[in-house]
């Protein structure tokens, strides 16, 4: 149609001025970040009521101020994980070749769930694969793809070992009946994706068999063994191992090499979640049993967590590339996608659950090529050894109690003083902690989470991010304390000292520390890195 006008396309003159305003405004978002506050502590009420409640717009409004509108928005109403004291969910600081990686995938907005509409693109994925697997120690030559990130790549895994376990009749006629239960095993520190998964794919979340872990947060592998053999002789089924590389509370590493041994034993399906913590796999003197994840079947590494990706990028590798095939591809007519040759082509909507695919690869492809394999061991050993400086500060003050380091993450609480030791004050320091995490999240200088060990509510500082610096972490302590003191004083009001309350016992002072070692997942040797100094 000559001379047809549409809303939605842009001259390059255009795009070029409106794209340039757009970086130009990105840059001193970045170049301001650390002086920003970590979020500006609205509500849903206030963030809706910016946005406003009016129907969709019966016109169209021109793209230089829409963006130059969103662009305040999102800088003036977020919540900023790239910030330097970010240390909350376990998000990394997104690399800023990333956001244009992610600028131009979008330009070229190719579909990678077929290789001929998407030859570069569906090859580029194939070598980042390769890298990814190669970085954390996994067979480079097995098959794997991105998806969105852990959920996704552990369901993949998942997905891919049901099939092997269970034949093609699981895809076919579903799941077997009247054999015995199901049964897969993990710990009790494995992250909620397992429970997803029984559910939406036919097991159940009865069929879990959650294994008590050890005083490091690590699986019992001598119950899982017990475990496993009394499901033999009740008539159950076991089929999956599931181990955790990284747990999300504190960062344990179950005991790879032993699982892998009961695998093979039982010949049962071993995957790993390694979304978090497979990365730290590249440093030396790490838990030998990140060192062992080649012995998984499938293992999942999360690329926007640990590679410092934009969200979203999630890695499945499995050792067999065939699983995957068997495990998803469905090649109806509509699909004409040659696969003949001496190299036939990846077709990736064969090897995972989209069709449709965008371009995710690139984003991590280009982190790879920029920081090479030295800086990744650079980074990821300077947020250890940031990890490390935290839980020792937190050690020394005495306000504050830690309680575990694991990889790149330390857990600590707000003990008043006066309360150090009091066994029946447990119940208020929980309180207090908790209070306490809703002040710091919404104040602006520091975003932490929790974990809940043995009872005791914990604030949890997860460092995955390359902005954060040594005098970040040595801010940290005062922070908590100070924000400690005015939630300890709003809940045991006094005239300038806390007070008894009902249900506390009465106040008394304590100089006794308790021992400041930690569970370690990580010793203090290898926290370092290479080049952190």
């Amino acid at each position: 149609m000559p001379g047809r006008v549409t809303p939605l396309e842009m001259a390059p003159a255009d795009f070029r001025r409106v794209g340039h305003e757009l970086v130009d405004r990105i840059a001193d978002f970045l170049g301001t970040l650390r002086e920003r506050p970590l979020t500006s502590g609205e509500t849903p009420t206030d963030i809706r009521n910016l946005l406003g409640r009016g129907p969709l717009p019966a016109t169209g409004t021109a793209p230089a101020a829409l963006l130059a509108e969103t662009a305040t928005l999102l800088f003036d109403h977020s919540l900023f994980n790239g910030h330097p004291r970010f240390m909350g969910y376990i998000t990394s600081s997104a690399a800023p070749l990333g956001a244009l990686a992610d600028l131009l995938a979008a330009s070229v907005n190719p579909n990678v769930g077929g290789w001929e509409l998407s030859p570069m693109a569906s090859e580029i994925e194939a070598q980042t694969v390769r890298w990814v697997a190669e970085l954390v120690g996994y067979p480079a030559d097995g098959g794997g793809l991105l998806v969105s990130g852990g959920n996704g790549a552990n369901f993949v895994c998942f997905l891919a070992g049901r099939r092997a376990m269970l034949g093609e009749s699981a895809r076919t006629a579903g799941l077997p009946q009247g054999r015995g239960a199901l049964r897969v095993y993990t710990s009790g520190a494995a992250h909620t994706w397992i429970q997803k998964a029984c559910d939406l794919f036919g097991l159940g979340t009865d069929a879990i068999r959650w294994i008590p872990t050890d005083d490091a947060q690590r699986m019992r592998a001598d119950l899982l063994r017990a475990q496993i053999r009394e499901d033999l002789a009740c008539g159950d089924r076991p089929i999956m191992v599931v181990g955790t590389a990284g747990s999300v509370s504190t960062g344990a590493v179950d005991p790879i090499r032993e699982l892998a041994e009961i695998c093979r034993e039982h010949q049962l399906w071993l995957h790993v979640d390694g979304a978090y913590g497979a990365p730290a796999a590249v440093l030396p003197g790490v838990p030998d049993d990140l060192h062992a994840l080649a012995l998984a079947d499938s293992l999942a590494v999360d690329p926007h967590k640990w590679l410092y990706a934009p969200i979203e990028a999630g890695c499945a590798l499995v050792r067999e590339p065939r699983l995957l095939r068997e495990a998803f591809s469905y090649t109806p007519a509509y699909y004409r996608f040659d696969t003949e040759g001496e190299e036939p082509p990846i077709n990736y909507y064969e090897l995972g659950p989209q069709n449709s695919r965008g371009f995710r690869a690139l984003k991590v492809w280009l982190g790879l090529r920029q920081a090479g394999r030295e800086g990744y061991v650079r980074m990821i050993g300077d947020d250890c050894r940031l990890a490390e400086a935290l839980y020792g500060q937190v050690a020394a003050h005495p306000e504050l109690e830690a309680a575990t380091l694991g990889l790149s993450i330390a857990t600590f609480r707000y003990v008043p003083a006066d309360l150090r030791g009091v066994a029946s004050a447990e119940p208020y320091l929980n309180a207090l902690n908790e209070a306490l995490l809703a002040r710091l999240k919404l104040g602006g200088e520091l975003f932490v989470t929790n974990a809940v060990l043995d009872g005791r509510f914990l604030l949890r500082a997860c460092i995955v991010n390359f902005r954060t610096t040594d005098a970040d972490v040595a801010m940290i302590p005062e922070i908590v304390a100070t924000a400690g003191r005015l939630v300890d004083a709003e809940l045991r009001p006094g005239d300038g000292r806390p007070e008894r309350s009902e249900g506390l016992p009465h106040p008394r002072s304590s100089s006794a520390r308790q021992d400041p070692s930690p569970p370690r997942s990580l010793p203090s040797s290898a926290a370092k890195g290479p080049g952190s100094g």
